[in-house]
């Protein structure tokens, strides 16, 4: 156990290092008691007999949103229904080893560690030598090692006016949206959007859709759809196999117009983690690129965020092979994307994106898709994608070195013994390219990761841990890696509460109004995500399917002579949250 500037840390105690979510496929239930969350803060060892649970509530707020999803995921939603009163769990408070003392640092777990009270009143009770502590002990030990959370018990509903009711005033020039935060003063959510509102009439007549995901749940994901428009075709891609797609199906048997696609995932620990949105409306075409899964827990109390396209209009008849493509290739890059998935059932939806106008698009796609890559195809996917984006469409700034390179996201793989391995090595020469030029400055890295206390006095409580996984036995191996973290805070945004389930990288200016490039992706810090080279660098070696969106300054000045600029304002002269948002989405 070491300590760094940043104070000691807490990890979970997930066992897939590789895993995004770390936790098993979407739809998993369990038949015996739900195992405990794993937060990214003290660890909740299993309940003993002498806890003390309150019973559940007679009619429990979204009972069929709690019940599916991932396993972790289920853990820290049922127990808000059956809230554990933590003073009277004498195991609770043995199992916590030298948190901070003020609560708010990184405080490391050891799940090997066994010598608590667990363990010591056992040994006691058998050898009766000595009574155990007075319930009165132990309700100040916990009280004091592991405050309880004043949030997170259960789901709250929203309020008449939380939807829109008539088409929002949005940011047209980014399209870069927070989701909507229940809970939170109204000026907070304004220009964010909810699922609701994003499948309303209010943006467009909608004929057909497909999620692709990697979390459902779908009765909830159903009532999201319009009334008038729940029984048009959905095509749900997934990367459920065996007994977790089965369950998946089950859950959509009662909805005939739902239709799947299994993406095939052939190297191990990889997942379909992408989160996108494709709608076909009788006025074009839409696409939506998030960080969302299609449950509830994801779109109610954690900071959220997505790429919103504009709707993009049929081409005329006769219209050439390459029409209708983007300053960005867009459209060329979306159709090489759908075509990875080798998917019939894709096949249609390849055609109609071929049919529209797609020219307003100024965003770069990055995705990630599993494989081997050699040659000319490493650059495809992955982090190299990005690094040979980076040197095509940006330029660089005076002053480089001092511009750090942020990293935010909500789980955390297996990096290697020593941070050269792969973060430092591979990745971060991704993150520092600006432009062609073969100068590599090191500035600094922050990667942005809540805190113990973060989580417990979050909006959700501890059980937002369940979505911020990170595995014990891999923080262990990778203790380097504290110097680099940093503590969550959104204050501009009113978010500083709402756990993140978001993931965005960035080159910021020193003080931070400026940047040189953003991305807002599904792809967690991993491996896995972003890519790994093998073969002494030649090869690239991809698990998990991912997308995002990159922003850089080219793509938005409309402009045939001159320089173009090399940096994005963060705050706009409207100054939409949105904007606002880039800027205070992390604390260095």
């Amino acid at each position: 156990m070491s300590d760094s500037k940043h104070g000691k840390w807490t990890v979970s105690s997930s066992e897939d290092e590789d895993d995004d979510e770390a936790i098993p496929l979407s739809g998993t239930t369990t038949s015996g008691p739900p195992r405990p969350a794993s937060p990214p803060g003290p660890k909740l060892e299993p309940v003993t007999a002498s806890v003390e649970v309150k019973p559940e509530p007679s009619a429990p707020p979204a009972a069929s949103s709690l019940a599916v999803g991932s396993e972790a995921r289920q853990s820290p939603l049922t127990n808000q229904l059956n809230p554990v009163k933590f003073e009277t769990s004498p195991s609770l408070a043995g199992k916590r080893k030298k948190e901070p003392s003020d609560g708010s640092g990184w405080a490391l777990s050891d799940s090997d560690d066994d010598g608590g009270d667990d363990d010591g009143d056992v040994k006691r009770k058998s050898l009766g030598k000595k009574a155990p502590p007075s319930p009165k002990k132990r309700k100040q030990k916990v009280e004091t090692e592991r405050p309880p959370s004043p949030y997170g018990r259960v789901y709250i509903d929203e309020p008449e006016d939380f939807f829109e009711s008539s088409v929002p005033c949005l940011d047209d020039t980014y399209r870069f949206y927070l989701n909507k935060v229940t809970g939170l003063d109204k000026k907070y959510n304004s220009g964010a959007l909810h699922i609701r509102d994003i499948l309303s009439p209010l943006f467009g007549t909608l004929k057909e859709s497909v999620q692709f995901n990697y979390c459902f749940d779908i009765a909830w994901m159903v009532k999201q759809y319009p009334s008038q428009f729940r029984d048009r075709p959905l095509l749900i891609v997934h990367g459920d196999k065996r007994e977790a797609k089965a369950r998946l199906l089950q859950q959509a048997a009662p909805y005939p117009h739902i239709s799947f696609c299994q993406a095939k995932l052939d190297i191990a620990f990889g997942t379909h983690h992408t989160k996108m949105m494709l709608l076909w409306y009788e006025e074009g075409f839409r696409v939506i690129i998030m960080t969302s899964n299609l449950i509830r827990a994801d779109w109610y109390q954690k900071t959220q965020g997505m790429w919103m396209s504009p709707v993009f209009p049929r081409l005329p008849e006769g219209s050439g092979e390459g029409s209708g493509e983007s300053p960005t290739c867009f459209k060329r890059d979306l159709l090489e994307y759908l075509a990875s998935y080798r998917a019939p059932e894709l096949e249609e939806w390849i055609l109609r994106i071929k049919e529209h106008d797609l020219s307003e698009a100024r965003v770069y796609l990055v995705g990630s898709t599993p494989g081997r890559y050699v040659g000319s195809d490493m650059e495809r996917w992955g982090h190299l994608r990005l690094r040979k984006l980076l040197s095509a469409h940006t330029d660089p700034v005076p002053g480089e070195e001092r511009w750090p390179v942020i990293g935010q996201f909500s789980s955390i793989g297996s990096m290697g013994l020593d941070k050269t391995k792969w973060l430092t090595g591979e990745f971060q020469r991704t993150m520092t390219t600006l432009g062609k030029s073969s100068l590599r400055p090191d500035p600094p890295l922050h990667l942005v990761y809540p805190a113990v206390e973060d989580v417990r006095t979050s909006l959700e409580g501890y059980p937002a841990g369940g979505s911020l996984p990170y595995s014990v036995q891999t923080a262990q191996k990778q203790l380097w890696l504290h110097a680099f973290f940093h503590r969550w805070k959104a204050t501009a945004t009113g978010r500083s509460h709402a756990m993140p389930h978001i993931k965005t990288y960035m080159r910021a200016s020193p003080d931070f109004t400026q940047l040189a490039w953003f991305l807002v992706t599904s792809a967690n810090l991993s491996k896995a995500a972003w890519g790994a080279l093998e073969k002494k660098n030649t090869q690239v070696m991809v698990r998990s399917y991912e997308l995002g969106v990159l922003y850089v300054p080219s793509a938005f000045v409309r402009t045939t002579h001159g320089p173009t600029a090399a940096v994005l304002r963060v705050l706009s002269n409207r100054e939409h949250l949105q904007s606002n948002a880039w800027s205070s989405l992390f604390r260095t």
